[in-house]
């Protein structure tokens, strides 16, 4: 029997589009480029092939734009912050790709997309200078959306997680870290000599969750330099950011290749950042769309 999903699971506009992303299928590429900031989906749209954006979409903080770059069809969508927003983000993303909106149920044929994440972050490790572009070969979530969903020991490396839980000697009232792989494939297309691999922890929060002490005190001060110091076999975690274990984690429930990558702009280890950092994430923005 298909799978019927009803209004109160799956909400549509009276326009046909999908609730929060306000977008329809006809508008959805194969390629999406997801960014945080609403205002950097027109940086991404400025390198399409002149004449070629199709349609453009706005509400709350999820914008949208769908064209081509060098013949090839692509959307980006800005997701805002947080793991939260990417729940509905890739929710919706595959709901458009793999749900008939009309019929509301499941399509025969999957539909595989290919997600990949520009953004910033801040990195972990003294030898990892501002500007570097870092693939996150793996993601850690401390975010714990992943556990909501059936299937995620399987999507998991649990081996990874339990020596990361000991190191850490971690809160057991927090959400238990999960740790997954990024599309092979992408990593290494987009991945390529001058940018790093590393590791990514994505935090559920900018401050507290990122060991940043304003005033309010953390639950473990040294949470940073543990961080800093963990590895597991070959691997070591290099940055920081808010969205990537969500994206990465769904990707792989889902049936989707996902990957992120991040213009580092804040050295933890060092307490150095830069704020005039656009110019490096324009030139990822073009390094990307150049691999997709």
């Amino acid at each position: 029997m298909d799978r019927h999903f009803p209004a109160s699971q799956l909400i549509i506009n009276d326009d046909g589009s999908i609730f929060h992303l306000h977008l329809t299928p006809e508008q959805l590429a194969d390629n999406i480029i997801l960014v945080g900031d609403p205002g950097r989906v027109n940086t991404v749209a400025s390198f399409f092939d002149e004449g070629s954006i199709e349609s453009q979409t706005e509400n709350r903080e999820f914008k949208s734009i769908t064209g081509k770059y060098n013949g090839k069809r692509i959307t980006c969508l800005s997701t805002g912050i947080g793991t939260d927003n990417i729940d509905i983000v890739m929710n919706e993303l595959d709901a458009l790709a793999n749900i008939d909106l009309k019929t509301r149920t499941e399509k025969k044929e999957h539909r595989t997309l290919n997600i990949i994440r520009i953004g910033t972050c801040g990195g972990m490790q003294p030898d990892i200078p501002i500007g570097t572009f870092l693939v996150s070969e793996k993601s850690i979530g401390f975010d714990g959306v992943l556990a909501f969903y059936a299937g995620r020991d399987k999507v998991a490396e649990l081996d990874f997680e339990e020596a990361l839980v000991k190191h850490l000697n971690w809160n057991p009232k927090a959400a238990a870290p999960y740790v997954v792989s990024a599309d092979k494939e992408l990593v290494e297309r987009i991945g390529q000599q001058d940018m790093m691999r590393g590791c990514t922890i994505s935090a559920n929060g900018f401050y507290g969750p990122q060991g940043r002490v304003l005033r309010c005190d953390i639950h473990d001060p040294e949470i940073n330099d543990k961080i800093e110091s963990f590895r597991f076999g070959p691997y070591r975690i290099t940055n920081y950011e808010m969205e990537g274990s969500a994206i990465a984690g769904l990707a792989l429930l889902m049936g989707h290749k996902a990957m992120t990558v991040c213009c580092v702009i804040a050295q933890r280890r060092a307490e150095e950042a830069d704020t005039d950092y656009k110019p490096f994430v324009k030139q990822l923005i073009e390094t990307v769309l150049k691999r997709i």
